[in-house]
């Protein structure tokens, strides 16, 4: 079989015309598409009969090197309706640390251009242009690791806890006094970061306390003796603020009506039971107490025969007073 080429010399110009007409018939018969083409950032729509995406590039005048970046197998099949993204490689110098070095990306942004040349950052480091900024021809792009910073941090501090005993509550009662408030401390650290920079450390510079905290009180009911051994499981430090204040006394009735009583005591309140009669020399008038098997008292009176350690505890009646006795008692003082 002879060649088209061989033909031609003897078959003069017509001939040429008829194999350029055979060339044209056979392209026309390839349907054109109509593809989307992203050519850095630019979009248009292209009508083709291009057979793949490289031969899309040619027919557009664009010519792809290894580092440029195209969205689909340049050798395969265009599709009518397809989206063919073509971004160019630009050349740019990258300078980490001082040394510069010339490079080529299609990267989309300063940060995909270091991944794509393996150089590691974080936030910490001085990137310029920012990270997200795009990449455009014969731009600079600094990398400076910093190895030291400061941490400024701020933390809540704790409100402590003031437990205070209440003998007009029950056993097991608990008030809410005072609700307090956390406090608010700043620390301040030198951060280093370990060899392979995959770790850190911190050393404290500095700390100071910005809000102190204000003590959350809570009231703890206390009722008879019995109470006072189960405090003493729960909290030695609350039963030996008890002990300390706590005085052996011995113990006397009265009441209101008794012989040469007025019914009103030196405080000026009226007597009946919670106010009792003290020397003021051991227990000042006006102090609150709690006497196990009386209860909560206030010292509101003063006797001739109430000397020392003595107390005179008042009743609402004679039976209550008869009732009672002599007895020897603890005074705790409430302070």
């Amino acid at each position: 079989m002879l060649s088209l080429g061989l033909l031609i010399p003897f078959g003069g110009p017509a001939a040429a015309e008829r194999v350029t007409q055979i060339a044209v018939n056979m392209t026309s018969t390839v349907p054109a598409k109509h593809v989307t083409l992203i050519h850095d950032g630019l979009s248009e729509m292209v009508e083709t009969r291009a057979a793949d995406a490289e031969a899309l590039l040619a027919e557009r005048g664009l010519t792809r090197t290894p580092e440029d970046t195209l969205n689909v197998d340049p050798g395969s099949p265009l599709v009518d309706g397809e989206t063919v993204v073509f971004q160019a490689a630009v050349t740019l110098t990258v300078v980490v640390d001082g040394q510069p070095r010339v490079v080529r990306s299609a990267a989309s942004s300063v940060a995909g251009l270091l991944d794509q040349q393996g150089i590691g950052w974080d936030l910490h480091d001085r990137v310029s242009p920012a990270p997200a900024a795009p990449l455009g021809n014969d731009l600079v792009v600094a990398v400076a690791h910093v190895e030291r910073w400061t941490e400024t941090v701020r933390v809540p501090v704790a409100a402590p806890v003031v437990r205070r005993f209440a003998f007009n509550l029950k056993p097991g009662v608990i008030k809410l006094l005072v609700p307090g408030r956390p406090g608010l401390k700043e620390l301040r650290y030198t951060v280093s970061r370990t060899a392979n920079r995959r770790g850190t450390r911190r050393a404290l510079l500095v700390a100071r306390v910005l809000r102190p905290p204000k003590a959350r009180i809570i009231a703890e009911g206390v009722g008879e003796y019995a109470a006072l051994s189960q405090l003493a499981e729960r909290s030695i430090v609350g039963t030996l603020r008890l002990a300390d204040s706590a005085l052996a006394m011995i113990a006397t009735a009265y009441t209101a009506h008794c012989s040469g009583c007025s019914g009103t005591t030196a405080i000026g309140m009226h007597a009946g039971h919670g106010i009792v009669a003290v020397d003021p020399r051991v227990i000042p008038l006006g102090t609150h107490m709690f006497i196990p098997g009386y209860g909560p008292a206030i010292a509101g009176d003063t006797g001739g025969a109430i000397r020392g350690r003595r107390i005179d505890l008042g009743f609402n009646s004679d039976a209550a007073a008869f009732r009672f006795g002599r007895r020897p008692v603890t005074v705790y003082l409430i302070r």
